[in-house]
């Protein structure tokens, strides 16, 4: 129990260190493309978390980035929606015996057709919900939907490289 608290909060410093430190610099297309793989965080959580503990740890991945990056709110509201739409995204996806206790869902436990619904459907939100609210306007909704859209896209790839990366351990007991 101690070791896996202590993985989470590990990979929680590692993204959003990550995030801050070198992916928030990238400059790809002119800003046009923003990966955002502290979201990883989030999607890998244990399924069987409970909803207000799901709840707030958005709001506090949220409000880290919000701190390192001076945008008050937008995170945190971004992350929470998506933690919400997370309720409802695993249990419309559940299998029909359920899911076993404590799974964390990654692409090598869930399959990648699973996966891709799961975590392409949340990071989608995220963003675009995100660019909105930067924007403050929809009047230039196509452009924002379409700059959500590749950033989302960008964010997936990183999230399945960095799992690919990562999941030597889960490899070797499959």
């Amino acid at each position: 129990m101690i070791g896996t608290v202590l993985a989470h909060i590990i990979r929680f410093i590692v993204l959003i260190l990550l995030q801050v430190l070198v992916l928030d610099h990238l400059d790809v297309l002119n800003g046009f493309m923003v990966p955002y793989l502290y979201v990883l965080f989030l999607l890998l959580l244990p399924i069987d978390l409970p909803a207000w503990a799901q709840l707030a740890l958005g709001a506090i991945t949220g409000l880290a980035m919000d701190f390192f990056t001076s945008t008050p709110g937008m995170h945190m509201s971004a992350c929470v929606v998506m933690m919400y739409a997370r309720l409802n995204v695993l249990r419309l996806l559940s299998p029909r015996e359920g899911y076993e206790f404590g799974t964390r869902p990654t692409v090598l436990r869930m399959g990648f057709a699973w996966y891709i619904t799961y975590a392409g459907f949340l990071i989608l939100l995220h963003h675009v919900w995100l660019f909105l609210i930067e924007l403050h306007r929809f009047d230039a909704f196509f452009g924002t939907f379409l700059r959500a859209l590749l950033s989302a896209v960008f964010t997936f790839g990183l999230c399945l490289l960095a799992q690919f990366l990562t999941s030597g351990k889960e490899r070797e007991r499959r």
